[in-house]
């Protein structure tokens, strides 16, 4: 069953709470330490990578999807707290049980006819990230480049849709992508 909800808790308290608990976790501070006004890199000296883990660990723990231009806005950690809320409150997410975990595949992307013909593989877990970091890659390999999506042999019709769904305007630029079960050569998931 899919049903249109925010993940997130429309009570500030618990986000700002869990926020402030995963800041603390990924940086080994005390969560009764962080104020709102406290620097995520002047006063806690997060660098990129940490900033990355924190995003990732909201985007695991809070169901919301951060855009890839979060983290250069974003300074202090009421700043991310507020900017976390917003974007909760303004999108809502689809869940359903297949939603609720990353789902495991091998992605293959190579470019349309070039004169040194390359190709990118990759095996990951499909977070809102790991997929806008494949479409940036395909869009990158431009208008008739191939995305092929490789998903377990027993994923569901559901999961298989979904990332059909995702990866849907990447045909509108001249992509094609295909997705299948691993294991069937040539052969797209019904």
């Amino acid at each position: 069953m899919t049903m249109l909800a925010y993940r997130l808790s429309d009570d500030f308290v618990d986000v700002e709470s869990s926020i402030r608990d995963l800041v603390a976790d990924h940086l080994g501070v005390g969560a009764a330490d962080l104020q709102r006004s406290t620097s995520l890199t002047d006063d806690l000296a997060a660098d990129s990578l940490d900033l990355v883990e924190i995003a990732l660990a909201i985007e695991t723990n809070l169901g919301v999807v951060l855009p890839r231009h979060f983290l250069d806005e974003v300074r202090t950690c009421g700043e991310l707290i507020d900017a976390t809320v917003a974007l909760a409150r303004r999108r809502p997410t689809v869940i359903s049980r297949d939603d609720e975990r990353p789902v495991a595949l091998r992605a293959r992307l190579t470019p349309a006819d070039s004169d040194h013909p390359w190709a990118v593989e990759r095996v990951l877990l499909l977070t809102p990230y790991a997929a806008e970091s494949l479409a940036d890659d395909a869009l990158r390999a431009g208008a008739g480049a191939h995305l092929e999506l490789r998903v377990a042999p027993r994923a569901s019709e559901t999961v298989i849709s979904r990332i059909r769904t995702l990866f849907s305007s990447l045909n509108e630029r001249g992509i094609e992508v295909e997705v299948r079960r691993d294991g069937a050569a040539g052969r797209p998931a019904a």
